[in-house]
């Protein structure tokens, strides 16, 4: 039997409501929900197609555990004895920072699951956490701690009202909008041109986002910092700036005015290769505009100076008088002031210090590019035991092979996950993971508490469908691996004690189901907290719950946490930081003539979660490929379809050429995700695509000081006709030339 129920995507910001069909515990079809009151009937290829991942043979059914140096299947009891006993060893012997996490992206879009996990490494008493971000957005966490006062403080675009929209390094047609949820974001993009404003995408290639709606404009990879620090300049000689404002609300406009003073158009020229003339239309369009943002992603945050390029944004957006302002960057609220909390309890506030490199945490967690440093060099605080959850480090994180080495000198290696990723493939435990359609949930973090939707609204699921075998969701997991590692969830033994009962009594009357704890209980006391009623009333709402407009002028003045209530526009880490900009510059100049590699997402994949779906490797989707410009293939004697070598100080990988006339000269892209050969997915493995993150290089010295990110695109790379002998596992992720 058949049925139709409403639910929403959780695999990226977009949060798209969703109408699934199921048919007994199996979900057969997806399709958008056109009376949604903020997505309006609107999803993308892959979130409709996310079934064919959750329902492919490979998923994982139950706990594993590496026997004589094979995962078998063990039951609950044992996988958790195991290790809950490790943990207890290595706490004695080497201390708690001996144990560390590192999340995954994939934890990030649920409610419970990062919660009970940070919950659990508060019991454990580690500080050894590492988490995704610092691959591609802690530049903006650590930004916002420093000018706003809270990392989560994240000014958003009004898209409904604004006149002049800068974007720059995203590509929102494809990837959506990073941290903001905007869905159809081509159809939006297409109403704000309509209305009459100006959009410029600002990109080494001309992207699909550039295509649909827009002014591209070319810009040398990884020179981002030059083109912000011209167009202050630039906004600073034209715009009328209103002093009284800035006055009242920030600190630190001059130590920005001598920054910028530095740096004019004509000189910046030379390494952005974008016109003089050309950024200075680009400023008076948004000078002009009654309302203008600029507004930046990955392709920003990835490169050495992610987070002064985003401070620099950030200052703009403010100087300008556009923070905060209708048809400018917004600063909403969730269900509670999320800042202001964060504030009293101290959430998010505290820094850690990493053991190599000295690197300051970012919401809490250290950066991934030290990882394989802090296992592998001995001393104090090195790390023996690493839970991985909701992520798939060897695919994503810097010089993968390395950290690979690493890995299997570990102690202990507990992947949770849903699938037998490439990490899963040499872990000592796995355990069997929930489905997004297998839980009950809330929207996320951003929309829920930070109010980061361009149409505010609440919504909640229960559970599409059941779990299978002996899989278990992930807060419940870590009750359980508390309990079993003898200690308690934040450190509290009230708190485990509650929530080990009421996983008792919630599995009453559950015959032959998976103990749980209560979750749509617990999320329904989350919802009565801040006031929005109890989870089973919003059930009710299928559709969704349309939540208060935002509020232009709330922000400045009023919601600033900084102990001042301003705005910091210079705080002494960025300014310091300022000092490296000149042999920067230089070595641009230096490179100009070398070709530089950035990444490139498909519509049909989502990092390296949907390459297990067979229609979206199928042919020659099968394999990530080399994008040239002709004139640099010509240059570099390579062909389309041939075969090229690719390298790095740090790797060399091998991979077939397309032709690509939308790149900027000079630039190659080599899309990220790929390299799945070692993994036991059954599709993905015999794709023949390689890890574009195998090039990038890792290490206290690789890293972008700030935000602790490793350098994942806009670097220079060698590219040659493929010749001679290359390590035969080049296809799989993990050779070396």
């Amino acid at each position: 039997m058949t049925e139709t129920v409403q639910t929403f995507c959780r695999i990226c910001e977009a949060l798209c409501g969703l109408e699934v069909t199921v048919n007994g515990d199996q979900v057969v079809d997806i399709k958008p929900d056109n009376d949604h009151v903020a997505t309006h009937g609107y999803g993308c290829l892959k979130g409709l197609k996310q079934h064919r991942m959750y329902n492919t043979p490979d998923r994982l059914l139950y706990p594993m555990q590496r026997v004589d140096g094979e995962l078998q299947r063990v039951s609950w009891d044992d996988a958790l004895g195991s290790i809950g006993g490790k943990v207890r060893e290595l706490i004695d012997d080497h201390g708690r920072d001996s144990i560390a996490m590192y999340v995954g992206t994939a934890a990030g879009f649920g409610v419970l699951h990062p919660v009970f996990a940070q919950g659990f490494m508060q019991g454990i008493g580690s500080a050894s956490m590492f988490s995704s971000a610092t691959q591609d957005c802690a530049n903006k966490f650590a930004v916002a701690h420093q000018v706003y006062g809270f990392p989560f403080t994240q000014p958003f675009p009004d898209l409904d009202n604004l006149e002049c929209l800068i974007i720059v390094g995203a590509n929102p047609a494809i990837s959506k909008w990073s941290f903001l949820q905007v869905s159809n974001p081509i159809r939006r993009l297409k109403e704000v041109e309509a209305r009459g404003a100006r959009i410029f995408v600002v990109d080494p290639r001309r992207t699909e986002t550039a295509k649909v709606a827009g002014e591209h404009v070319f810009i040398r990879p990884n020179t981002d910092v030059f083109f912000y620090l011209s167009f202050l300049h630039e906004l600073l000689a034209t715009a009328e700036i209103d002093r009284a404002r800035i006055d009242r609300y920030m600190t630190g406009f001059e130590e920005v005015c001598r920054l910028a003073e530095a740096w004019p158009p004509e000189r910046t020229a030379e390494v952005t290769r974008i016109p003089a003339e050309t950024l200075r239309e680009m400023v008076r369009a948004y000078n002009e505009a009654n309302g203008a943002a600029l507004y930046c992603s990955t392709g920003v945050n990835m490169g050495t100076n992610g987070s002064l390029a985003f401070w620099l944004q950030e200052c703009i957006n403010a100087i300008s008088g556009n923070l905060d302002r209708k048809g400018g960057t917004l600063v909403s609220t969730g269900v509670i002031d999320f800042a202001a909390f964060g504030k009293k309890t101290g959430m998010l506030l505290h820094h850690n210090e990493s053991r190599i490199g000295g690197f300051k945490s970012v919401n809490d967690a250290l950066p991934g590019g030290i990882l394989a440093d802090e296992i592998l060099t001995p001393g104090d605080r090195q790390i023996k035991a690493l839970f991985v959850t909701g992520g798939n480090p060897l695919i994503t994180m810097a010089n993968s092979e390395r950290l690979r080495d690493a890995f299997k000198e570990l102690e202990l290696l507990v992947v949770l996950d849903i699938q037998p990723s490439e990490t899963a493939s040499i872990a000592t435990h796995v355990l069997p993971c929930t489905s997004p359609f297998q839980r009950p949930d809330l929207p996320f973090v951003f929309p829920l508490m930070l109010g980061l939707q361009s149409k505010p609204y609440l919504q909640a699921t229960r559970a599409v469908v059941p779990p299978k075998g002996e899989q278990r969701d992930e807060a419940t997991i870590y009750v359980d691996l508390a309990k079993a590692s003898g200690v308690n969830l934040w450190g509290s033994a009230v708190a485990q004690r509650a929530f080990e009962t009421a996983k008792t009594l919630n599995s009453i009357g559950r015959r032959g189901k998976q103990p749980s704890i209560p979750q749509e209980l617990l999320l329904s006391g989350l919802l009565r907290a801040t006031k929005q009623g109890s989870f089973k009333k919003l059930l009710k709402e299928k559709h969704g719950r349309p939540r208060p407009q935002h509020d232009p002028g709330s922000f400045l003045g009023r919601r600033v946490i900084h102990d001042d209530q301003k705005v910091h526009l210079a705080p002494e880490v960025f300014v310091k930081q300022t000092e490296k900009l000149e042999a920067d510059f230089q070595l641009e100049l230096d490179t100009k003539n070398e070709l530089k590699l950035i990444t490139k997402r498909a519509i049909t994949t989502h990092n390296s979660w949907t390459h297990n779906i067979e229609e979206f490797v199928s042919g020659e989707r099968a394999t990530n490929h080399l994008y040239m410009h002709p004139d640099d293939a010509a240059r570099a004697g390579v062909e389309e379809g041939a075969l090229a070598d690719v390298s790095t100080d740090t790797a060399t990988v091998r991979i077939p050429v397309k032709l690509l006339s939308e790149l900027m000269p000079g630039t190659v892209a080599l899309p990220h995700g790929w390299g799945h050969q070692d993994s036991k997915m059954s599709v993905a493995s015999k794709t023949t695509g390689v890890n574009v993150n195998l090039l990038a290089a890792d290490g206290p010295d690789k890293l972008e000081r700030v935000s602790g990110m490793a350098h994942l695109t806009g670097f220079v790379v060698d590219v040659k006709p493929a010749a001679g002998e290359l390590n035969p596992s080049h296809w799989s992720g993990i050779g070396r030339a």
